[in-house]
């Protein structure tokens, strides 16, 4: 992982220091290890996840970390109504002191950063009626490389001096920890701040390398699930699937922590913010803001100001959202609520539209001839009979809040638009989609009308009818289409834009649209070509680009180096790092994908991946888990007569630390 944006690259330093015991005033006893977390610290801090901001993500250790920043963060949260929305925690990370303690063993303030100390700033918190938060390492040092001083050996000192500056939250980082158990090490901070008597919320930050949800829920009220997150749909999606089986350990007083939020930082698009910020509620996560407020544009403060979904994340009482189902990356995840409702996120993990449906009796809701559906980012509610779907964009998400209500024939019926047919267009070649307007409620939809629309000079003309007079629970109107793209239209990828209008048995009208893309793609040459050299219809990776004919290299796009596997050195293919997932259009003209796959050189013994190839969604090969310690294995594929081709890798199940992955010599044949 990137030194740059991550401190738990620094583990691999850990090992290889030798293994102190080192004498650590007041340890008590480790937690139990059997069992789910319970609630034990009885404190009555964190009932609900700590919202608030981290610095770290947006400015790292550069000078622009400062008071004045940190004071002008306070200013924002309550002149953009973030504190109204819950927001509350002022958070300082790494760098924050100088790197000696003083002559009494004291942790110091840098005088350039700080010039007025710790306690002038929480003053100045506290006075906007928000709070302080503060990081140290339960080491001897922290994370950064300019080798500020850690806690370990210093518990009770560093957590009397947080103290006495106000100080309301301690982030707790693992580096630099001498191989000292890491129950001992977070329990004795843990005594150390009670010691205090002062309260502070206590974060510990062990990136989940033991288990911390089995053990620390009497020891902090918050827990680093995995390694650090960058701000790349790859690494949000691989940090969401190791933090939603851990829905039982969670709950009020002590959270599952997936990290901070990457909403507005620029390396996701809109739609997959809305997703990182739906799954992160659902989850019941912390909401730690880790975009540079001060120059977050509108979008983002609508999407971290969302009240509805952060009453999702806040709701008092305190369930992780459960996995209902997971096919084929469509994801039903539900959330049980205090007031009896569930928090629905319908969360679409492919590249492509997707339709993902469930029940309100799946998803834990009582029988009911009816159900109000608030769909919480459109604002709006609607009635349904108690299916709950939706066509889900790329990378989207829907979240809803269901309701076993008998006021639900106030709200109109749940009307769902979606798509057949694949929106992938050669130009000047009609393609034909499919439309369907469906009535998901219990009351009839009357005068449905629909129109699809595209990009000016684009063709798009209904062959079917496009209204229907009247649609009772469970009918649709389905409408033909031809779409045709100009004649030299460029690939790439183009917005068209689904519209029906309705009216409820009242005469409200109603309005939706499903905004989609059409890809514009030219079929592959004949014969056998490699992939790397060949255009991709998409391409999403853990950290950096995928590259073409080198390896990943982590970062800026062309920092690879040439593809290397056991020593064996490749000329040709792609390098990635998972989650990864690379598309490209076949256009049922091909018959196998073949490559040489495994982990790069790049990372020394590091690395766990595992290799798929889909043909039109279906999983056609794959290996198991590989590592570095293992030569490249032959994969080959047959995707005869499949129009789309995607090539994934996952992490093995690990987190994706140092996860570069080859697909060597990887060839398409046509």
């Amino acid at each position: 992982m990137r030194h740059l944006h991550t401190r738990t690259t620094r583990r691999r330093m850990v090992a290889a220091l030798s293994v102190l015991l080192l004498a650590v005033p007041g340890a008590s006893a480790v937690a139990d290890e059997e069992g789910p977390a319970s609630p034990a610290l009885a404190d009555g801090l964190a009932l609900t996840p700590p919202m608030g901001f981290n610095n770290w993500n947006s400015t790292h250790c550069r000078a622009e970390f400062d008071e004045s920043m940190v004071k002008g963060i306070a200013d924002i949260f309550v002149e953009k109504g973030l504190k109204d929305a819950g927001y509350q925690y002022v958070n300082l990370d790494d760098c924050w002191a100088l790197p000696a303690r003083d002559a009494d063993g004291k942790l110091v303030p840098d005088p350039a950063r700080f010039p007025n100390g710790i306690k002038a700033v929480a003053d100045y918190v506290h006075a906007k009626g928000l709070k302080l938060g503060i990081y140290t390492s339960a080491g001897t040092k922290t994370c950064n490389s300019a080798g500020f001083p850690g806690a370990l050996g210093h518990e009770y000192s560093d957590a009397q001096q947080f103290a006495d500056w106000g100080v309301d939250y301690l982030k707790y980082d693992n580096c630099n920890n001498q191989g000292v158990d890491a129950r001992l090490r977070y329990t004795t901070m843990r005594d150390a701040l009670a010691a205090t008597g002062r309260p502070i919320v206590y974060s510990i930050c062990e990136w989940g390398e033991n288990k911390p949800w089995e053990w620390a829920a009497d020891v902090g009220h918050l827990w680093r699930t995995t390694g650090d997150i960058s701000d790349t749909w790859g690494s949000m999606l691989s940090i969401l699937k190791q933090n939603l089986p851990l829905a039982p350990h969670a709950g009020p007083g002590h959270w599952n922590d997936p990290d901070m939020l990457e909403v507005g930082n620029g390396g996701m698009t809109a739609t997959e913010y809305r997703s990182h910020f739906s799954m992160w509620s659902v989850m019941a996560a912390p909401l730690l803001i880790g975009s540079d407020l001060r120059t977050a544009s509108d979008e983002t403060f609508e999407i971290l100001g969302n009240k509805e979904v952060i009453a999702v994340d806040q709701d008092p009482l305190g369930k992780q959202g459960s996995v209902v189902s997971s096919e084929s990356g469509r994801w039903v995840v539900a959330k049980e609520m205090k007031d009896g409702s569930r928090a629905v996120a319908l969360f679409n993990e492919t590249s492509s539209p997707q339709r993902i449906a469930t029940t309100a009796a799946a998803v834990g809701l009582p029988g009911a001839d009816a159900y109000t559906l608030r769909d919480l980012w459109q604002h709006k509610s609607y009635n349904t009979a108690g299916t709950i779907s939706a066509t889900v964009p790329a990378h989207g998400t829907v979240l809803v809040r269901v309701f076993a209500d008998r006021r639900w024939n106030q709200h109109p019926p749940a009307v769902e638009l979606g798509l057949d047919g694949s929106p992938l267009v050669q130009a000047g070649t009609p393609a034909r989609l499919t439309t369907t307007v469906t009535d998901l409620g219990r009351t009839p939809a009357r005068q449905v009308s629909v129109r699809l629309s595209g990009p000016e000079g684009w063709a798009v003309k209904p062959t079917s009818p496009t209204t229907s007079a009247v649609l009772s629970t469970g009918r649709s109107l389905r409408t033909k289409w031809t779409v045709t793209a100009p004649q030299g239209t460029p690939t790439g990828s183009y917005d068209l834009t689904l519209e029906a209008s309705y009216r409820s048995p009242a005469g409200v009208l109603v309005e939706n649209l499903l905004p989609f893309s059409a890809t514009v793609v030219v079929p592959p040459p004949a014969g056998t070509s490699g992939l790397g050299d060949l255009p991709w219809l998409s391409a999403a990776n853990g950290y950096g680009p995928v590259e073409r004919n080198t390896s990943n290299g982590e970062s800026a796009a062309g920092d690879g180096h040439p593809i290397t596997m056991g020593g064996v050195v490749y000329a040709k293919g792609l390098g990635a790092h998972a989650e990864s997932a690379v598309e490209y259009y076949t256009g049922a003209a091909c018959e196998t994908v073949t490559a040489d796959v495994g982990v790069d050189d790049e990372k020394g013994a590091n690395g766990t991946v595992a290799f798929e190839i889909w043909a039109d969604g279906t999983k056609v090969a794959a290996t198991g888990v590989l590592t570095n310690a293992m030569p490249a294995e032959p994969l080959t594929a047959d995707i005869t007569g499949a129009r789309l081709v995607r090539l994934v890798v996952t992490d093995g199940g690990d987190g994706i630390d140092s996860d570069h992955a080859d697909w060597a010599d990887a060839r398409l044949s046509c």
